[in-house]
């Protein structure tokens, strides 16, 4: 009740920021603002969106809604209140408070650690790559032609893990450490499907954590112990053994013994968590034979955000490739023969293999692998090696300073981490008397050095530990006598790449160069349905970068957490009030991780409840591909339920949950449906699954449909995630970060993580990717009450306005009432290659020579183009996109009546680059400007370039390549 009252409270105050004269009726429009983003929010004019909706046969946007959204789950009541959700203020005002909060977080000198790190990002990749919309607005590379630049970098990232870890494959990064040790045990799980998995007991705390929780919904026992002493005698009864070096108490260790003679005949996997700044000096995790290496690249330029987000790396031996989770850049061959990069062995992932899928992974963290591959790529090794030896150097001397006052000091080698013995109250010493931040574990006291400490910041610990304990040292005849380990490296990162762009003038050239490759909402409109790809403010993004959010450490104390506790709050307040839940928990950092998350709320639910045996859940045909790989994860049997014309199919539903009626644990659907419809049978379906005992979890992809107009809640709905990425403007980075929180009932509220039955932790950090949570924060104020609900009706009204312009050149496959869509909708291409031999994947292709990025293709049915505009473009831009389809309809007749070869045209042949169009031989039966400026729009708007031809992805698999060419390959 007290944390109620301290949440309404706070909004409160927040809604006091809007002018009083701007919120007035009787001050007439002139005295107000300019500063408004409502109008520069949603893309068309006034005078266009009256066009528009005559174009749909609607006077209004109220009436184009009540013809759209059934009755029956029509709710509004979660916006009538302003002490509920704000009313809007100016962009001016929200980057002052935002401002103010990030001030009130108090960043003292710190030496925590345990997995998170003080680092310098580089200005040039700050302002280049996580401040660029040409980076940060971009999707995940699916579309690889027009996707080269940031799966080069990635490529690059990928090199560096494998370089660093000695492994052979790398994947393009993971959540964060602590799900990258849970993904860990569960590939042991999959591929030696024994039940029980050790776990050395100085793996960092949080990951250890994740790794309880993922196991025990599993039904897979975890061993906690010291990997040192334990006797493996049992050692085949277990499918994995996970150690760390260095380790929660900084110990470097060797761990060739346990992994080459202790179990070098065990049927297990051998996975060692690490830090890449260690490795540039010591032993690789291959070399002492592990399997599996992960963990934070954090340290690599990202800043510690509160947490995130970050990209984990996960690093695998070659025979354990196909099994890894994430996402994986490999090179092909265009149709030209060139090396072109994509994403590989893509039939592993959750959009293809669904429940028998690796993971559940799909928003991963590619924004800051990029970030972390271009900062090793900025430094090379020699840099990294210099900053590895500093910071080990900083360390060590310290260690000596210490025991030169008498304080017993750990033993053993160490990277960056220092444990004082004994000294109990030097924490509280050094916060209260120095604003120095330090870890504590009983009587001891830790410290961890990062990039940004100095030999100035080791002295004024000196003298403040000369001062706790009362005893004198001499500070420079003790530090003179450290000098760097020797290196255990054999040389790494001897590709051109990383030895060669290491002045600004290189590197700003560099990026730039690989940001020109790729198409992303800075250039045009990318129309992905289900992704929901809005604009992303600048004002939203700017406070990201703010030293009071960047740069505080997770597991600081509270006292200096003032302004990220007031933005949580707000935040959850306001999503409880825009869904109609009880609660809301920010730990998931994806909208799969919230799929999984809300999924453990409702088996921990029927656990608590006396029901562990409910252990079904049934999800339509139509669902996500995430949707039964996360309940898989969860340890739930996943029944699919057919659907008929776009809607929920009663009769198999009703015999699904006849059949499973006393293990039924819950239904996953979504809102509107994939199909872009409100099914307005959707709370028949819910009150059915809640008769027989289950429960319903709520997928929030198509959130963009319901804000302001309906709720999960009122829908009745128990759990649902949202993804801030999507509707509520976080950028997609070029396939993360994400933000996939949980909305729960009243009575699923008790099992969020760090409730009093808590389901466990599904993330390193209780708010996980804490720094963008600004953005969201930004979106509910900038907009209010008003305008997040005009953007709902505006995403309605531009698909509908795409759909009505479209429907006689290409067929529409589902629409709601009234012959309506909601925010997308899909085009059946299958008569098309029925009657043409042109496919789906071939209009895909086209339309990047048009500069656009595709639809969705061949979701949620096959041989489909699903197509979402977002209530962010212009009628303008619609309408480009619209003459673009409508000019390849006209290409796809020509190859139907023979006018185009059947298997020589330009939409077989696309994509077209620059040096084939300039190519003298060119030798197609159409012209070069057809190929390349089908429309007048092409050339006036500025061309796109595809960079390579066609890819062929099964040449890819066939010959999976994911590391940057070897100096010796420069040399062939």
């Amino acid at each position: 009740m007290l944390r109620s009252i301290r949440l309404i409270q706070r909004v409160a105050n927040f809604s006091r920021l809007a002018n009083p004269h701007e919120v007035n009726p009787k001050v007439p429009d002139w005295f107000k603002s300019s500063d408004y983003i409502e109008p520069r929010f949603i893309g068309s004019e006034p005078q266009q969106v009256k066009e528009m909706l005559k174009s749909v046969e609607a006077n209004s946007l109220d009436e184009l809604v009540d013809k759209i959204i059934p009755k029956e789950i029509r709710s509004e009541a979660a916006f009538q209140s302003p002490d509920n959700f704000p009313d809007a203020i100016t962009e001016s005002a929200m980057v002052q408070h935002l401002q103010s909060l990030a001030n009130k977080n108090k960043i003292y000198k710190n030496y925590i650690g345990q997995g998170f790190y003080g680092t310098h990002t580089p200005y040039v990749i700050l302002r280049n790559v996580l401040e660029d919309p040409g980076w940060y607005t971009s999707y995940t590379p699916y579309q690889a032609e027009i996707s080269q630049g940031r799966l080069e970098a990635l490529l690059n990232y990928q090199t560096v893990i494998t370089e660093l870890t000695g492994m052979d494959v790398s994947n393009a990064s993971l959540l964060d450490e602590a799900t990258a040790a849970g993904e860990a045990m569960f590939l042991a799980n999959s591929w030696f499907e024994k039940k029980k998995f050790f776990v050395d007991n100085h793996v960092f705390p949080q990951s250890i954590e994740h790794i309880k929780t993922k196991a025990y919904y599993l039904g897979i026992d975890i061993v906690v112990g010291d990997a040192k002493t334990y006797d493996f005698k049992d050692a085949d009864q277990y499918c994995g053994v996970l150690v760390q070096s260095p380790d929660n108490m900084g110990e470097v260790h060797d761990w060739s013994d346990l992994f080459k003679h202790t179990l070098k005949d065990a049927k297990l996997l051998k996975i060692i968590g690490t830090d890449l700044l260690s490795l540039t000096i010591n032993k690789t995790p291959k070399d002492q034979g592990a399997n599996v290496a992960y963990g934070n690249s954090q340290r690599f330029g990202v800043p510690m955000g509160f947490g995130g987000p970050h990209a984990a790396f996960f690093a695998v031996e070659d025979e354990f490739k196909r099994k890894m989770p994430g996402r994986i850049i490999g090179i092909s061959k265009d149709a030209n023969g060139r090396s072109a990069y994509r994403m590989s062995l893509q039939t592993r992932e959750q959009h293809i293999r669904r429940e028998k899928a690796t993971s559940n992974i799909c928003t991963a963290q590619a924004l800051l692998a990029n970030m972390a591959g271009l900062y090793a790529t900025y430094h090379g090794p020699q840099g990294l090696q210099k900053i590895a030896n500093r910071v080990n150097c900083l360390a060590r001397s310290f260690a000596k300073l210490a025991k030169s006052l008498g304080i017993v000091v750990k033993e053993g080698r160490i990277f960056d981490t220092v444990v004082l013995h004994n000294t109990e109250n030097l924490q509280e010493y050094l916060h209260y008397n120095a604003q120095i931040n330090v870890r504590k574990t009983g009587q001891d006291t830790i410290f961890s050095f990062d990039e940004t400490h100095t030999l100035q910041d080791v002295e004024d610990l000196f003298n403040h530990l000369q001062h706790f304990t009362k005893k004198k040292a001499d500070f420079m005849s003790v530090i003179q006598k450290v000098i760097p380990y020797k290196s255990e490296r054999a040389p790494y990162m001897q590709q051109k790449v990383f030895n060669s762009l290491h002045s600004e003038t290189e590197m700003l050239r560099y990026i730039n160069y690989l940001r020109q490759k790729d198409i992303s909402l800075a250039k045009s409109m990318i129309s992905l349905g289900s992704c929901t790809m809005k604009l992303n403010p600048t004002s939203f993004m700017l406070p990201v970068s703010f030293q009071g959010f960047s740069q505080l450490h997770p597991f600081s104390p509270l006292s200096c957490t003032q302004g990220y506790q007031e933005l949580t709050d707000n935040v959850e307040k306001w999503l409880c009030d825009i869904t109609q839940m009880e609660a809301v928990s920010l730990m998931p950092n994806s909208g799969a991780q919230g799929e999984y998350t809300g999924l453990l709320c409702i088996r921990k639910y029927h656990i608590m409840n006396g029901q562990k045996d409910r252990n079904i859940c049934l999800i339509p045909i139509s669902a996500h591909g995430t949707n039964p790989a996360s309940a898989v994860l969860a340890g739930l049997n996943v029944v699919a339920v057919n659907v008929i014309d776009g809607y929920v199919d009663l009769n198999d539903l009703n015999k699904k949950i006849k059949e499973n009626e006393k293990s039924l644990a819950c239904m996953m659907i979504t809102y509107p449906s994939t199909y872009g419809v409100y099914e307005d049978q959707t709370k028949k379906i819910i009150q059915l699954i809640h008769d027989h005992g289950g429960l319903v979890y709520m997928d929030g992809a198509n959130m963009n449909a319901q804000v302001g107009y309906t709720s999960p809640g009122y829908l009745g709905a128990d759990v649902c995630h949202l993804n801030l990425h999507k509707t509520f403007s976080i950028p997609h980075g070029g396939g993360g970060p994400g933000l996939g929180p949980i909305a729960v009932n009243k009575k699923l509220a008790p099992y969020l993580p760090g409730r009093e039955h808590s389901l466990g932790s599904v993330a390193s950090s209780l708010y996980s990717s804490a720094s963008i949570i600004p953005i969201p924060y930004s979106y509910f104020g900038q907009l209010g009450r008003q305008g997040a609900k005009k953007c709902t009706a505006m995403a309605m009204l531009n698909a509908n306005y795409l759909m009505k312009n479209l429907k006689n050149d290409y067929k529409v496959l589902f629409t709601g009432q009234n012959g309506m869509c909601a925010h997308e909708f899909i085009i059946d291409i299958r008569p098309i290659k029925q009657e043409s031999g042109i496919t789906e994947e071939d209009i895909a292709k086209r339309l990047m020579d048009y500069g656009f990025h595709a639809p969705t293709m061949s979701f949620p049915v096959p041989g489909t183009l699903m197509i979402e505009p977002t209530e962010s473009e212009s009628k303008s831009e619609l309408d480009r996109f619209i003459e673009a389809m409508k000019n390849i309809k006209l290409e796809i007749e020509k190859v139907k009546n023979g006018q185009y070869d059947k298997n020589d045209n330009p939409l077989k042949n696309a994509p077209h680059t620059q040096d084939q169009v300039i190519n003298s031989g060119w030798n197609h039966k159409y012209s070069r400007e057809e190929a390349a400026f089908p429309l007048p729009f092409v050339m006036q708007r500025g061309k796109v370039w595809p960079t390579v031809s066609r890819i062929n992805n099964a040449f890819g698999d066939r010959n999976l390549i994911c590391q940057c060419p070897s100096v010796s390959d420069y040399q062939q």
